[in-house]
């Protein structure tokens, strides 16, 4: 995690991002700390002159309204944004369903405040707004499981299914208490078509039989079902789900939850936690906390198990092992009834 220090100044902000952006340094990356007698940012000389970034002057204008703005993940959002724009899709602004989007949007000051800085999306050709991709209008009404994850097979609303060999749906019993969401399937799990069967698998199934917990006894699943990847000789390398692909996947989460009814949802990783819990969560701070859902009584978050995997030497990986360890713990006291949760 990188600590980057602002004055609280729009101009303080726009230094520090357009550096962040040249280094590459991703949202999750970063943690910007409002400090007014912080020293004016100083940006490293870029070699070779260094990239150029470009954005939509509108986005410049929201980003300028959200700095007045009293949130303290003000400046996260605008990065978010920003990082997107520049990353990812330069029509961002155009997408009305998008949770960066959304999110950016609430810190606008209202139209009477402050004329013009509403968050008016620019029409496309003919005059529609472009609305993100969804899954929502293929999933069929009052559908169990079995029939959720027939329909699944036939999803299309993103571009991931392209390169993906089959949708991974989420396996469990729908009596199931305890429901794991991570992000999305790995290069074993879309050659078996089902998750957490490659290594985050083992180091999931290690935890829960450490804890006592039988896997069998709990749904496993994530927020995106197709696998995101890219070539690297003859491996696929995992890629990050964007925004655009997570939001078109959701609804087929939310028809699961629906259906399970559980007591307690886990997401595994930061990518999970973010689009079930909040834009602004971040595992290293909150980990293991709960909060109420609109799916289950309490939903709380920890390390996904492909972090034990990535940790840099194997002290990481045992200090981040147990992590898991506890927090999936917890979380299965809370199938007990009238068991609180400690951070109640």
């Amino acid at each position: 995690m990188v600590d980057i220090s602002i004055t609280g100044a729009f101009a303080s902000w726009q230094l520090a991002a357009r550096d962040l952006l040249r280094r590459g340094v991703t949202p999750d990356e970063v943690q910007f700390v409002e400090d007014p007698s912080a020293k004016a940012f100083q940006s490293e000389p870029a070699t070779g002159g260094g990239p150029s970034f470009v954005v939509p002057r509108r986005f410049v204008e929201l980003a300028q309204a959200a700095a007045a703005h009293p949130s303290p993940g003000r400046w996260a959002t605008m990065y978010r944004v920003l990082w997107r724009l520049v990353r990812e899709d330069r029509g961002l602004l155009e997408l009305a369903d998008d949770p960066d989007v959304q999110a950016l949007a609430a810190l606008q000051p209202s139209q009477t405040a402050l004329p013009g800085f509403e968050l008016e999306l620019s029409p496309t050709a003919g005059g529609a707004t472009r609305q993100a991709p969804s899954a929502a209008p293929i999933i069929p009404a009052a559908a169990d499981l079995d029939g959720l994850a027939s329909a699944a097979v036939a999803c299309t609303a993103c571009e991931l299914y392209k390169n993906a060999t089959q949708v991974v749906f989420g396996r469990g019993p729908a009596a199931a208490q305890i429901v794991l969401v991570g992000e999305q399937p790995g290069d074993q799990e879309d050659v078996q078509g089902a998750p957490f069967v490659g290594p985050a698998g083992e180091v999931l199934d290690r935890a829960l039989a450490e804890i006592g917990l039988d896997r069998r006894s709990v749904y496993i699943t994530n927020i995106v079902k197709h696998f995101k990847w890219e070539p690297r000789g003859k491996r696929r390398i995992h890629q990050t789900p964007r925004a655009n692909e997570i939001q078109a996947c959701r609804p087929w989460l939310e028809a699961e939850l629906t259906v399970l009814k559980p007591r307690v949802i886990v997401c595994l990783g930061s990518t999970a936690a973010q689009a079930l819990i909040g834009p602004q969560f971040r595992i290293t701070r909150s980990r293991g906390q709960f909060y109420p859902s609109r799916w289950a009584p309490w939903i709380m978050a920890t390390y996904h198990p492909s972090a034990v995997l990535r940790a840099e030497d194997p002290a990481g990986a045992d200090a981040v092992y147990r992590w898991l360890a506890d927090d999936l713990k917890e979380a299965a006291r809370r199938i007990i009834p009238g068991t609180p949760p400690s951070n109640a």
